[in-house]
């Protein structure tokens, strides 16, 4: 029809009105509401973003978006800063001549571990011998937490480090830890190795494991 087109409602407008004409057919009259332009509460919508987004930063400074990554913690662990960023990777066992061959690790570092034998009854090496067994961990994985005792301690109940305190034949650190186990935990080998066999299980899995670990990084 050109640019002269008649003019046509939308359908909205046709509703509108017929529900106007009918309100005023029974004398029912609509308040008339001002006109809001359109955009005017923008800058309210606005001012209430940014306080929103940094009270969001205030409150949970982990939460926000403006937070520096340099200040998050990315470690999970939570065992201490020296226990931190390390890596824990299964280790796997294989016979040698006397002894057995221990590898673990991306770098596939290769320890011998020379076969500990059967200790004498009634020693303390005896009493974990016996747990070892009661756990299903074989000769090999008993050889390795003859050598990483021995290394800690010597495998005595009273050893202690003078500079970080670690104590008793597991080098628990603090050595209070082990009362888990025991009131007697500062003089009685039975209740430390108690303790140190349930640590090694619950973060190792295995003494090899665990020994691979104080292998490469000096402690466990």
């Amino acid at each position: 029809m050109g640019r002269h087109e008649a003019y046509r409602p939308t359908l909205g407008k046709r509703i509108g009105t017929r529900f106007r004409e009918w309100l005023r057919e029974r004398n029912i009259y609509l308040p008339r509401l001002p006109r809001i332009k359109r955009g005017a509460f923008q800058p309210l919508f606005s001012f209430f973003f940014t306080v929103g987004l940094l009270a969001v930063t205030v409150v949970d400074p982990y939460g926000g978006t403006l937070t520096s990554a340099s200040a998050m913690d990315y470690s999970g662990n939570v065992l201490g800063p020296q226990q931190r960023f390390d890596e824990i990777a299964d280790a796997t066992v294989s016979f040698a001549r006397g002894g057995f061959n221990i590898i673990a690790g991306s770098s596939f570092q290769k320890i011998y571990v020379a076969d500990a034998g059967v200790p004498d009854p009634g020693s303390a090496k005896a009493f974990a011998y016996g747990l070892a067994g009661q756990l299903g961990w074989g000769q090999d994985q008993y050889s390795c937490l003859v050598k990483l005792w021995t290394r800690e301690s010597q495998w005595n109940a009273l050893a202690k480090n003078p500079d970080s305190g670690a104590y008793g034949i597991p080098q628990a650190l603090p050595g209070t830890k082990m009362a888990s186990e025991g009131l007697d935990w500062a003089s009685n080998p039975e209740t430390q190795i108690r303790w140190g066999v349930k640590y090694i299980l619950g973060r190792y899995k295995t003494p090899c494991t665990a020994l691979v670990h104080s292998n490469n990084l000096g402690w466990y």
